[in-house]
């Protein structure tokens, strides 16, 4: 088993000045700790895998492909791979658990 602490993962992320933490990487998926905040830009290029993201904090807008939702803690988003996607409007400092599978390159 291996277990983790939001918290700990987040002291990690900071300490280390990346707004990307993976902190895990199995032979089927990777999963990491991504965090922007309010009113940053989110500069990420479409994925070569399929992602899931958790919002564990925050608020935001996040557009796929051509949909756009809302997202807030609990919100749960399934990125097909390949497809553009952005996180934006963050009003509040955003901390989103993200599983690639695979895993991440």
């Amino acid at each position: 088993m291996k277990a983790f602490r939001l918290d700990e993962l987040e002291a990690e992320r900071a300490a280390n000045d990346g707004a990307y933490l993976q902190f895990l990487r199995e032979r089927n998926m990777s999963v990491g700790l991504y965090a922007l905040d309010a009113g940053a830009q989110d500069p990420q290029q479409p994925h070569h895998q399929d992602e899931v993201y958790l919002v564990v904090s925050g608020r935001a807008s996040i557009t796929v492909g051509m949909e756009t939702t809302e997202v807030a803690r609990g919100s749960v988003v399934y990125v097909p791979a390949g497809v553009a996607h952005k996180f934006h409007h963050i009003s509040e400092d955003l901390r989103v658990v993200v599983v690639f599978s695979p895993p991440e390159s």
